[in-house]
């Protein structure tokens, strides 16, 4: 008889390896090798034609078919993350640090859903029922239709939800899951994706949607095997700075709607309420114009939302001037600092820099290239920007502006919040017209010598 040999997996990359190891070659991942169960070496598994199994059913990609119904929970907000609604049968993982809300969130949601209609369920795995019960009485939901349960096994979950059949069940949290059928520890790699294919796998025949919350590592990744990201519809982000109210539900993946789209909330002592119009909640503090200070015209999925990004340039007494920064990648922020001084002869060395984007919102989009330059060159040269001015544009490495999408809404929305100037690049589609004026200009260099006359 062949003897069956196990190999290991990388769980963060799916690389195989021939042994154990504390760290993989292939993605430099660290404790994510897991030991394979090997494949069966039966007569059946080497003569696999000998058993033929039925004929899979084709079809042509033209179809009649009709959308997917969905129910909207009535929070404006999280029905935008999800595409318009709760699409049946869908299966969806929130992650988040811990503390910032997602309990709140979807205890608000589940009651939400409940109100319009849909049988839910709460099963929670870190919480007593009774802690549950006095979170919902402090949100003032203690009345809402929503059926509690406080379960870490497994198969007793999905013996309820067989018995109960709800249109919606939340899981708080999947690394509290206990499958009796694997032999390791709660939270282990192997337990979360047992238990993860188990309620998926429940959601797509039943037609019940499925809500997985998910622990976060401290890279900001949501803790476990990569592969559950691919098992669910759609993955949600809770987040936001604990100093801050303000809290950012993002859609990195959906595959019933537009990813990227976020959800804005403000955390209150009543739980989290909606910010209906997010870029004149972020820029509702803004004070008279100082030099350091940039507005910043995004897109955050199909919404605009205006942005304070606020720069510091000091001098420092390090060998290594310090380079700190929040809400933006620091990457690009140091290629930008780069561009500055080999392209426009600014340098920053032996200065120290901080750059911030006001109110914990976090900046990804390249289209802030330009609104970044600005703020750090309107510290450094201590000379404020205009207050009603708005930046967008993308900063290539010869110093070139290159345009960005959506322009016409990004202008539309700043005419609306009262701006009356804006800086794009010159090969930008929309025009000004009405209460704005649009300067299109081509290089850094022309934008440094109009705007702080150097160059």
């Amino acid at each position: 008889m062949a003897k069956t040999t196990s190999s290991f997996t990388c769980t963060a990359c799916g690389a195989a390896h021939k042994k154990w190891g504390g760290k993989c070659d292939a993605c430099g991942a660290w404790n994510t090798i897991q030991e394979e169960a090997p494949l069966s070496t039966g007569p059946a598994s080497k003569t696999l034609g000998a058993a033929k199994g039925r004929v899979i059913p084709l079809t042509t990609l033209a179809t009649a078919e009709a959308p997917p119904p969905r129910t909207r929970s009535g929070m404006d907000e999280l029905d935008r993350v999800l595409g318009g609604g709760l699409v049946p049968a869908s299966a969806i993982l929130v992650g988040g640090d811990p503390g910032i809300g997602k309990s709140t969130l979807l205890l608000q949601g589940a009651a939400s859903f409940a109100r319009n209609g849909l049988k839910c369920l709460y099963i929670s795995g870190e919480e007593a029922a009774a802690q549950v019960r006095m979170r919902a009485q402090r949100l003032g939901l203690a009345d809402a239709p929503v059926q509690l349960g406080a379960e870490t096994n497994l198969r007793d979950i999905l013996t309820t939800l067989d018995a109960e059949r709800p249109d919606l069940a939340i899981i708080d949290s999947i690394q509290t899951m206990w499958a009796d059928m694997v032999d390791s520890a709660p939270g282990s790699v192997a337990q979360v994706r047992a238990a993860s294919h188990e309620l998926v796998t429940f959601a797509k025949t039943r037609g019940c949607a499925i809500i997985l919350v998910g622990h976060v590592t401290k890279e900001g990744q949501i803790a476990g095997p990569r592969v559950v990201e691919h098992m669910v519809d759609t993955v949600l982000y809770f987040e936001g700075e604990r100093g801050h109210q303000f809290r950012i539900l993002r859609a990195v993946k959906n595959r019933f709607g537009p990813a990227d789209e976020i959800g804005v909330f403000e955390m209150t002592g009543g739980g989290l309420s909606e910010v209906t119009n997010p870029s004149a909640l972020f820029l509702s503090e803004r004070g008279q114009a100082a030099p350091g200070s940039a507005v910043f015209a995004g897109i955050e999925g199909t919404r605009p939302v205006l942005t304070e990004i606020q720069a510091l340039v000091a001098p420092s007494s390090l060998a290594s001037p310090r380079r700190t920064v929040v809400g933006l990648d620091s990457g690009r922020v140091s290629t930008i600092l780069a561009v500055l001084e080999s392209r426009c002869g600014i340098p920053f060395a032996g200065l120290d820099v901080f750059l911030n984007v006001a109110g914990g919102m976090k900046v990804q989009e390249p289209a802030a290239d330009l609104a970044l330059a600005a703020a750090l060159l309107s510290a450094r040269e201590d000379v404020a920007l205009p207050p009603d001015m708005v930046i967008f544009g993308e900063i290539s490495l010869s110093g070139a502006l290159r345009p960005v999408g959506q322009a016409e809404n990004r202008l539309k929305e700043a005419e609306k919040l009262g701006f009356s100037q804006a800086i794009a690049p010159e090969r930008t589609k929309a025009e000004g017209g009405g209460g704005m004026a649009l300067r299109k200009l081509p290089d850094l260099v022309t934008f440094v010598g109009e705007m702080f006359g150097a160059g």
